[in-house]
């Protein structure tokens, strides 16, 4: 077991062949009919989920969202303001056609504002509610599951019309985010206990009970990104800095030099999961599936080894990306040696979780690892040569660096950093490490 005598190498010393990435990079929209194209505004990402939901995605409820221009503008903006209990406010609640917001004050007042008919812009719902006006269904995330029969027991902290996004017709195709969406009737309701106030000017404005927290990345989704500060948009699209706890009535204050404009890489808190907004512009220098695959198939091609069994080893097809399948990688966490799966150094007294590396004796977690599939998670195209700590989901060093920097929301009051890829809390000093491969012994 002298460590020296073995050859290993590490992912970046394998020559990745140079292909011309514009080939590999084009999204699939791109490819299949380049003219006739629809214009797309971007992506919403559920954080959590590596390519798809655990059931396979269906209809409105999916990993992934794309937002295209509509056939017909279905935007909405504020127009007139009634106080109540007059007949005008009570007629705009009722009207089946008429968009409005209620702002209950007392049992005695109420401010109905009405919202007309936008013609430059399109609107994107987003909740947990199956209702026709939802655009895009979203439950909790349940750290790791790999089923859904685990996560629809659990009291949804998602509202039912959490948020809408509304997006400019005409370039540069602007995507604006404000707390709760229309129900069936077209109409939000902030009922007694919402947070609410006038503003300055006249206008009503609140927050949603768990809130929409959103959080811009400085230098954009790249390699350079670095995490930003998490803000609180009201129904009206102003910002403000957090609440104490997630549902407290006193709001934050007004953060006047930030907009509700969504750039690519914003992340989207909806208190039970969370989205990362990609625009079509940064998706199309994401890599792609094809570029992830090329990638996986010249790891394989590099005959990887056991140490321990001399065994070759290769990571799944992404189809095949929860079953363990017997040529997998493992990794010793600690060290980041990897492995074929093997009983060695699994001493009794230690509960099955730590085992001892055959490299190098470091004693620590030995897990599969997992390619992640979810190209849209990726700030950039580099080689799969990290792996996220304890779950073992593999990606570039800038992604696995990006994500371990991010505090993400977690219950009403906490941030802790996760993987991208299945949602579970990082772990260790960094919460990932590199990847040492042994190289064939011919």
């Amino acid at each position: 077991n002298n460590e020296k005598s073995v050859p290993q190498l590490l992912i970046r010393d394998l020559t990745f062949e140079k292909k011309p990435l514009a080939k590999l990079m084009f999204s699939p929209d791109q490819e299949n009919h380049p003219s006739k194209a629809p214009v797309k505004y971007g992506e919403l990402i559920v954080l959590g989920y590596n390519g798809s939901l655990p059931n396979g995605d269906r209809g409105r409820r999916k990993s992934r969202f794309a937002l295209f221009k509509r056939p017909k503008a279905n935007g909405v903006k504020p127009s007139t303001v009634h106080i109540a209990c007059t007949p005008q406010a009570a007629k705009a609640i009722s009207n089946k056609d008429q968009h409005s917001i209620s702002y209950t004050l007392s049992r005695a007042q109420t401010v109905v504002v009405e919202y007309t008919h936008d013609s430059n812009t399109d609107m994107f719902q987003i909740g947990r509610s199956t209702e026709s006006p939802i655009d895009f269904v979203v439950t909790d995330t349940v750290p790791g599951s790999q089923s859904n029969s685990d996560t629809q027991s659990v009291q949804s902290t998602i509202s039912r019309f959490a948020c809408r996004i509304i997006c400019e017709r005409n370039p540069p195709f602007t995507a604006r985010i404000y707390a709760a969406g229309f129900d069936s009737s077209k109409n939000i309701f902030l009922g007694e206990k919402a947070a609410k106030w006038k503003t300055s000017d006249g206008q009503m404005d609140g927050l949603t009970t768990n809130g929409v927290l959103v959080m811009h990345p400085r230098n954009g989704f790249t390699e350079d990104s670095k995490p930003g500060v998490w803000r609180e948009i009201s129904v009206c699209g102003n910002v403000f800095s957090l609440r104490e706890t997630r549902s407290a009535q006193q709001r934050g204050k007004m953060v006047e030099n930030e907009t509700n404009q969504l750039q690519d890489g914003s992340l989207i808190d909806l208190c039970g999961a969370t989205l990362l907004w990609r625009t079509a512009e940064g998706l199309s220098r994401t890599p792609t599936l094809k570029h992830l695959e090329a990638l996986r198939q010249e790891i394989n091609a590099a005959r990887p080894q056991c140490p321990v069994g001399f065994n070759t080893l290769a990571f799944p097809s992404m189809k095949r990306k929860d079953v363990v399948d017997e040529k997998q990688p493992w990794v010793y966490l600690n060290c980041g040696h990897v492995h074929g799966y093997h009983n060695w150094g699994n001493k009794e007294e230690r509960d099955g979780k730590d085992r001892e590396c055959p490299m190098c004796r470091s004693v620590g977690p030995y897990v599969p690892l997992w390619l992640g599939c979810e190209a849209g998670f990726y700030v950039d195209a580099g080689p799969p040569t990290h792996a996220f700590s304890p779950c073992g989901h593999v990606c570039s060093e800038k992604t696995t660096a990006y994500w371990s920097q991010i505090p993400l929301p977690h219950g009403t009051h906490t941030f802790h950093a996760a993987c991208p890829f299945c949602a579970h809390q990082l772990a260790g000093e960094q919460g990932y490490i590199r990847l040492i491969f042994q190289g064939p012994l011919d």
